[in-house]
C-alpha cells in the first residue's frame, strides 16, 4: 500500500477514526497491530510470516540476552539473533547476487558452472525492519536498555506502519515508551501532521515523479553516450528526484504517526546545504546513518585505535552502507566514494590541527537523546536540530555547492544500472563527446533548470531551522494558499506517481 495512493487514504481515514474512539488504550494498540500487517499484506501477504518470525524471535531472545549471565551464552543468543535476521536479509536480498558472483568466479577458475537463475522475490522493507529489531536485540546484549515487557508494544514497535517499509530506521527508546499511556493528537499536532503529510506527497508526486523523473530516466536510459547538457541534466533530475522522493516519504511517515499522536526520528535535514560530508551524513538518511556509525563504526574501533584504524573502520563502514542499499557493485562503489571524500575531509581536519566529532564518532546514548530531543515529550515539533551549524557566509555557501557537486557524481553510480552505464554517463558529464546525443526535451532541460537551483537555494535558506518552525512564523493565509496549492498539483500529478525508491532496498 503506498502513501500515494487512493488506497491509503481511505485506509488513514479508517485508521484515525479507531483512533480516535472511545476504546481502551490496549485496544488501540491492537487496532494499530493490525493495520500495519494489513498496510504490509497489501503487497505480499505471505510475507508477513517473515515479519511474525522476525519479531517473534527477537523478542524472546531479547529478553533471554538481559537476563543472560553467562558469557558464552549471552553471545550464542546474539548469534542467533544474527544469524536470524541477516541471514533472511542475505537469502532475499543478496541471494542472486552472490550466486551470479559466485558463478563469474568459478568461471574465471575455468569451470563451466551455469546454473539456474533463482527467482527470489525481495520482501518490501525488510532492509528497514531488519535493522529495527537487530539493535533492539544488540542494546539487550549490551544492556543499554531495558527489555519490552509486552509482546504487543514490541510487536507495534517493529510494525508500526509509518515506518515499516522505509523508515525512519526507529530504536526501542525512541518509540516504545510512547506505547505506555494513550496517545493522541492536539488540534495543533493534527494541523502539523496533516501539513508534513500534503508536503511530502507533493515532494513524491509533484516534483519527483511529475517534474523530476522522466528527465532521469531517459538520460540513464540511453544507450549511447550524450551531450554534456543532458548528461548534466539527468544527473541533477535524479539528485532532487531521490531526495523528493525518500525525504518525501519519511515526511509523510513523520506526519502520520503525528496525527495519531507519535513521534518519529527526522531522517532528512536540508542535506543539499551541507559544509562538506560530514555534515551531509548527518543531514541524509540521518537514521541509517547513525545506525551504521552505531552498530558497526563504533564496534568496529571507531576513532580510538589510530588514525589509520580511523580510516579503515571509516571506509569499511561506507562500503557496506553501499551495500546495504542494494545487491550491485555500482552502490559499493557509491559507499566508496562517500568514504573517500570523508577520508578526504578528515585528513584536511587533521593536517589543520581541529577536532571536531567525525560523522560516526558520538555514541548511540547521543544520538538518541538528541532525536528525541524536546519533539519526544512534545510531538509538535517533529524534527529536532542539526549537530552543527555553520554559519551562511560566502566561504561555507562555496563549501556547500562544492559538496552539492561531488555529491551528484556519486549518484551516478547509484542510479546507473551497471559500470558500462555509468561510465559512459560520466564520460558524457566531463569530456566533450564528438557523438553524443540529445535525448531531452527543451520542456525537460527547463524543468530541471529551474527546480534544482531552486531546491538547493531553499535548502541553504532553511539549513540551520525546520519546516514546522518556518510553517508557524508564515502567516496562515499565505501558509493557506501554499497548502491548498500542493494539494491542487498532488491531485493534478497522481496518475504519474510511482512507488517510492527506497522500496527497493
Amino acid at each position: 500500500m503506498l502513501f500515494n495512493s487512493y488506497t491509503f487514504l481511505v485506509f488513514f481515514i479508517v485508521v484515525l477514526i479507531l483512533h480516535y474512539l472511545p476504546f481502551s488504550w490496549k485496544t488501540k494498540k491492537i487496532n494499530l497491530l493490525l493495520a500495519s500487517y494489513i498496510f504490509y499484506a497489501a503487497w505480499n501477504p505471505p510475507f508477513i510470516l517473515l515479519l511474525w518470525l522476525s519479531t517473534l524471535v527477537d523478542y524472546f531472545v531479547g529478553k533471554a540476552l538481559y537476563a543472560q549471565e553467562n558469557v558464552h551464552k549471552k553471545k550464542m543468543l546474539l548469534v542467533i539473533s544474527l544469524i536470524g535476521n541477516l541471514g533472511m536479509l542475505c537469502f532475499f536480498k543478496y541471494g542472486t547476487f552472490l550466486l551470479e558472483n559466485f558463478t563469474h568466479l568459478v568461471n574465471l577458475l575455468g569451470a563451466d558452472y551455469h546454473p539456474a537463475k533463482p527467482n527470489i522475490i525481495l520482501p518490501a522493507g525488510i532492509s528497514f525492519y531488519t535493522f529495527t529489531t537487530l539493535c533492539y536485540t544488540i542494546d539487550m546484549y549490551k544492556k543499554e536498555s531495558k527489555p519490552v515487557q509486552s509482546l504487543l508494544d514490541f510487536s507495534l514497535f517493529v510494525t508500526f506502519f509509518p515506518h515499516l517499509v522505509a523508515g525512519p530506521i526507529v530504536r526501542p527508546p525512541q518509540l516504545v515508551p510512547q506505547f505506555a499511556s494513550p496517545r493522541q493528537a492536539n488540534a495543533q499536532q493534527m494541523t502539523q501532521g496533516l501539513f508534513l503529510l500534503t508536503l511530502g506527497l507533493f515532494m513524491k508526486v509533484f516534483l519527483a515523479d511529475g517534474m523530476l523523473s522522466g528527465a532521469a530516466n531517459t538520460a540513464f536510459g540511453a544507450a549511447d553516450p550524450l551531450k554534456t547538457i543532458d548528461a548534466w541534466t539527468g544527473v541533477l533530475a535524479f539528485s532532487g528526484q531521490i531526495f523528493c522522493d525518500f525525504a518525501g516519504y519519511s515526511t509523510c511517515a513523520i506526519g502520520i504517526a503525528m496525527c495519531l499522536g507519535f513521534v518519529l526520528p527526522n531522517n532528512f535535514l536540508f542535506p543539499y546545504a551541507a559544509v562538506g560530508f560530514t555534515d551531509f551524513w548527518r543531514r541524509w538518511h540521518i537514521t541509517l546513518s547513525s545506525w551504521l556509525r552505531d552498530y558497526l563504526y563504533i564496534p568496529l574501533g571507531g576513532n580510538r585505535n589510530g588514525k589509520f584504524r580511523t580510516y579503515i573502520n571509516l571506509m569499511l563502514t561506507m562500503l557496506i552502507g553501499g551495500l546495504w542499499h542494494g545487491a550491485n557493485w555500482t552502490f559499493v562503489v557509491w559507499g566508496g566514494l562517500h568514504g573517500f571524500y570523508l577520508w578526504v575531509e578528515k585528513a584536511y581536519r587533521d593536517s589543520r590541527k581541529r577536532t571536531p566529532s567525525p560523522v560516526l564518532a558520538t555514541t548511540g546514548k547521543d544520538y538518541i537523546r538528541s532525536s528525541m530531543g524536546p519533539s519526544f515529550t512534545k510531538p509538535v515539533e517533529g524534527y529536532f536540530p542539526p549537530e552543527t551549524n555553520h554559519p551562511k557566509n560566502f566561504y561555507n555557501l562555496i563549501l556547500a555547492l562544492l559538496t552539492f557537486f561531488l555529491v551528484n557524481v556519486t549518484w551516478v553510480f547509484f542510479r546507473a544500472p551497471d559500470f558500462k552505464s555509468a561510465w559512459r554517463m560520466l564520460r558524457s558529464m566531463f569530456v566533450r563527446v564528438s557523438n553524443g546525443i540529445p535525448v531531452l526535451s527543451y520542456l525537460d532541460i527547463a524543468k530541471v533548470a529551474i527546480i534544482i537551483p531552486l531546491l538547493v537555494a531553499a535548502h541553504w535558506l532553511m539549513r540551520n531551522t525546520t519546516i514546522l518552525k518556518t510553517a508557524g512564523k508564515t502567516p496562515w493565509w499565505l501558509l493557506g494558499i501554499a497548502w491548498s496549492i500542493m494539494i491542487i498539483l498532488i491531485m493534478l500529478s497522481q496518475n504519474a506517481s510511482s512507488s517510492f525508491i527506497y522500496f527497493q532496498f
